[in-house]
């Protein structure tokens, strides 16, 4: 092998090496996400209810005058902390579009086309129960995947799954998260300031030319981004937005230092504190009443629970069939159905967007807990189904 050729395979080793420790710890991120829901609902729920939904509200204040922060620290976690999580995500999906499972239209085919079915198939199945609704706006609720609890509940079954399960998962889980994303950006941005989007898009133009210098120096990359979430934020664009836009622009070199660095952090802090400050749900003594009542949740629950699976399983079936794309070596359509159950588990990204969906806290709560529900009987459902499709296998002769 000539020295050229070890280089780049060291390199493209190097890259990928922050992918295989994200699907080696995913089962631990699920289990202290699982942890910090159950917690937080709890506090939500008993004596110190008051305490705790008041410390989520408690104000967020500069001693700087003229710099105006999110209100609260709720409002500061989905709009600072998780501009770090989709500065993580983001990073990702440049990675994985470059050198991983999304670098080559053969190698994308398929995760890109199932995750397309899992956005649309959800989507209408919201909007069939929603349409010419005020609720209408929350078709983006069963969008998501959530790759976290979704590979954590996935490697709960141990060396049984397939790696190019693992992997399509994986991908299409960060396909789903670019969806989810671009609505946002398109769909779910509040009132525009122009000079402030005006000003972000200078801080964005900014990385780009830091990134056409080839400059290798991440702190003018963290100095313009900065300033680009904060001109974000005031704009009425959705701030996270910026984790996204600085990902995209940092040097592929210094990726993976960069995603070492923030791996736990995101992981097992700040994603557990969104779980926190966001399932503090007060459940009503009638919560089933409002579930029954607010055809969203109709829409988040048939989406994730079945337009999910429906989604991915058809348009993976139609995409082979049509020769547009191939099934990975070793994997079977009965494997691709029981993935797509457990892609049904939506949580942080379907939280998130419901936050933005709705401005009434009852329909908010509703969307919480709806999706919350369909999650855990998507994990369940797909757990299940994989257990015992890899228990028939072990024991056919």
């Amino acid at each position: 092998m000539s020295t050229a050729n070890k280089r780049k395979l060291d390199l493209r080793k190097h890259l990928l090496s922050p992918l295989r420790r994200f699907i080696k710890d995913s089962r631990a991120v699920g289990i202290v996400l699982i942890i910090c829901t159950v917690i937080s609902i709890f506090l939500a729920n008993s004596r110190f209810s008051m305490a705790y939904q008041s410390f989520w509200a408690m104000p967020v204040h500069l001693p700087l005058r003229g710099i105006v922060l999110p209100h609260d620290l709720t409002a500061f976690v989905n709009d600072a902390l998780m501009a770090v999580f989709f500065l993580f995500v983001g990073m990702e999906i440049k990675r994985e579009m470059l050198v991983g499972a999304l670098s080559s239209i053969r190698q994308s085919a398929l995760p890109v086309i199932a995750a397309i079915g899992g956005m649309l198939v959800p989507a209408g199945i919201y909007l069939f129960w929603n349409h010419n609704t005020p609720l209408a706006h929350g078709w983006g609720i069963p969008m998501a995947t959530d790759i976290a609890f979704s590979l954590g509940i996935l490697s709960l079954l141990g060396n049984r799954i397939p790696l190019s399960l693992k992997i399509f998962l994986t991908a299409l889980a960060i396909i789903d998260d670019l969806g989810a994303i671009i609505a946002i950006a398109l769909f779910y941005t509040a009132q525009i300031h122009w000079l402030y989007l005006g000003l972000a898009a200078g801080c964005l133009l900014i990385l780009i030319v830091l990134n056409l210098l080839k400059r290798q120096r991440v702190f003018w990359y963290f100095l313009a981004g900065t300033g680009l979430w904060y001109c974000l934020l005031r704009s009425g664009v959705h701030a996270t937005l910026a984790g996204v836009l600085l990902a995209f622009t940092l040097p592929l070199s210094q990726i993976p230092k960069i995603e070492h660095r923030l791996h736990y952090p995101v992981n097992f802090i700040i994603l557990p504190v969104f779980a926190l400050a966001n399932t503090a749900i007060v459940l009503p003594a009638h919560t089933w009443s409002i579930l029954l009542k607010e055809t969203a949740t109709y829409g988040i629950a048939g989406g994730l629970i079945f337009g999910k699976p429906l989604g991915i399983l058809f348009f993976s079936f139609l995409s082979v069939k049509l020769k547009l794309a191939r099934l990975p070596q070793g994997l079977t359509w009965r494997h691709v159905t029981g993935m797509g159950m457990i892609a049904g588990i939506g949580f942080t990204m379907s939280i998130f967007i419901s936050m933005l969906a709705f401005n009434s806290p009852e329909s908010q709560t509703a969307a919480k807990i709806a999706v919350l529900v369909a999650s855990l009987i998507s994990a369940i459902a797909g757990y299940g189904y994989l257990r015992n499709l890899f228990k028939k296998t072990l024991e056919a002769p």
